[in-house]
């Protein structure tokens, strides 16, 4: 992802470009999903004195405001990314890491939206990256 004018981005949500939600903002680009206590071990190495309730109270203000998605997957904390095009995740149960894919999801609209009204489709797959399958033939 390319380099990001977070106080632009920030205003575009109509929200204030506070130095703190910029620090959140390029920690989230680089990593891509954080969870709240991944992003306050890197933050705190930036502003050693910033609250866990001040990283909520920001986060949740972005989600509200549709600047973050939260993702959430089965057995771990939810993470946070910056909103993007419509995508689903894979998350690695070997490495922990999540992964971002493009799927197409207009046949689970086609077959659900029959009988419901779908505001939102969200797709998740868990099962082991290619490094880490990669990594575990080296061993064997």
């Amino acid at each position: 992802m390319q380099q990001l004018d977070f106080t632009s981005l920030l205003k575009q949500y109509n929200l204030k470009a506070t130095p703190q939600r910029i620090i959140f903002l390029k920690e989230l680009m680089d990593a891509g999903h954080l969870s709240i206590e991944e992003l306050e071990s890197r933050v705190k190495s930036v502003i050693p004195t910033i609250s866990t309730a001040t990283i909520y109270k920001n986060i949740n203000s972005m989600v509200q405001k549709g600047l973050l998605n939260e993702v959430k997957l089965p057995g771990v904390k939810t993470k946070y990314e910056i909103t993007k095009y419509k995508h689903a995740h894979f998350f690695c149960k070997s490495c922990q890491k999540v992964f971002d894919i493009k799927v197409d999801t207009s046949c689970i609209y086609q077959e659900i939206d029959k009988e419901f009204s779908i505001d939102e489709i969200d797709v998740s797959v868990q099962g082991i990256c290619r490094e880490c399958l990669k990594d575990d033939k080296k061993v064997s």
